[in-house]
């Protein structure tokens, strides 16, 4: 039996949405964890939602160089337009295991006292979906949860990312539990359904970029008006690889986020000073290092990549911000792949700059 689903939503979705909100289907052995637990190189990510909603049970493993303890990694994008998916919907349970969770929570929930008239209703339409095959016009209903089908398949659920800061948006995968056979695509409808290109984002999201610092001469100390020459060896730094996945019987995507550095940009911590190139901006040499080693003799030579600072420090520093741009693509299952917006992450370094002293005899 088929209903019409705009319908049903447009004349209870409130109560729908509070009853399927009310469910708490936590995935095994991580109740109330948020989806993001355990990262790091090697872990492995357990499924999850906020203690009111919808859980899946996929594991996303992350490998390569991501960050630990659950962080986010420290690559930010270029593009403040671009930002990680705030949901999708991922492989939750097989028939079997969801017709005892769901149905013992839509059993508790008709059983709390005050549980009637829409939401009341709306509890019933669900129950009638995974029981007696009642669906709407592109979501097709189930006969006893698919148990037939058990090992086929499993139920896809939402999945929150908790390190999206609007709720709204987190929460924005509100649609209720669907079958996808093993091997099958989930259904179009569903275009937040977990793919290599999601992951890949995800890989994004918690890439960890070394702490790189850049070589300074002279080091930490200069003097006014002398140039100071900066420089990062290929051998300090280069590609830098992050990969998450997913395993689950009938289902099995990855994806591989790389990030290339491709240019350096000085910020000198104040007005007063130089930078080389005028833009501060040293891009990449062929050899795959940033600007040149300083070599004795070349003090007063203008530096391919460096900076001078035109007053002292006085009785303190400046702080030099050294930001490198990250080139980033991604491959993954299938053949899939492209670009992602570029990265950057920078570090500062305290410059003590002092006068030059003429000694008179």
């Amino acid at each position: 039996m088929n209903g019409s689903r705009r319908t049903v939503l447009s004349t209870s979705t409130a109560a729908l949405i509070l009853a399927i909100s009310t469910l708490t289907l936590a995935a095994p052995n991580a109740a109330a964890e948020p989806v993001d637990t355990g990262k790091g190189g090697g872990t492995k990510e357990a499924g999850g939602g906020d203690g009111t909603g919808i859980y899946a049970a996929a594991k996303i493993q992350y490998s390569g160089s991501v960050a630990k303890n659950g962080s986010t990694g420290n690559m930010a994008s270029s593009d403040v337009n671009w930002t990680p998916p705030p949901c999708w919907y991922a492989p939750y349970l097989g028939a079997k295991d969801f017709k005892k969770k769901m149905s013992k929570g839509i059993e508790s929930q008709m059983n709390t006292p005050g549980m009637g008239g829409t939401a009341g209703a709306a509890l019933g339409e669900l129950q009638r979906h995974y029981e007696d095959d009642y669906g709407w016009t592109d979501t097709p209903g189930y006969k006893d949860y698919n148990v037939d089908k058990d090992g086929k398949g499993m139920f896809w659920a939402a999945v929150e990312n908790p390190s999206e800061p609007d709720i709204l948006k987190r929460n924005s995968c509100s649609d209720i539990p669907f079958w996808v056979d093993n091997g099958e695509a989930p259904p179009p409808q569903y275009k937040e359904a977990i793919t290599p290109e999601i992951l890949a984002a995800l890989a994004y999201q918690h890439i960890e970029l070394p702490d790189t610092k850049v070589t300074l001469a002279p080091k930490a100390v200069t003097k006014v008006n002398l140039p100071t020459w900066a420089w990062l060896d290929k051998a300090v730094f280069g590609e830098v690889k992050a990969t998450a996945a997913i395993n689950v019987p009938g289902f099995n995507i990855q994806a591989t986020t790389t990030a290339k550095p491709v240019s350096l940009k000085l910020e000198p911590g104040t007005s007063d000073a130089q930078t080389y190139p005028a833009s501060g901006e040293c891009t990449i040499n062929a050899d795959g290092s940033i600007g040149e080693p300083y070599a004795k003799g070349k003090a007063h030579q203008t530096p391919p990549c460096g900076l001078k600072y035109l007053r002292s420090s006085g009785d303190g520093t400046f702080k030099l911000k050294a930001t490198i741009t990250w080139q980033v693509n991604w491959t993954g299952t299938g053949g899939a792949g492209g670009d992602l917006p570029d990265g950057n992450f920078g570090t500062t370094q305290d410059i003590t700059v002092q006068e030059i002293q003429a000694v008179n005899r």
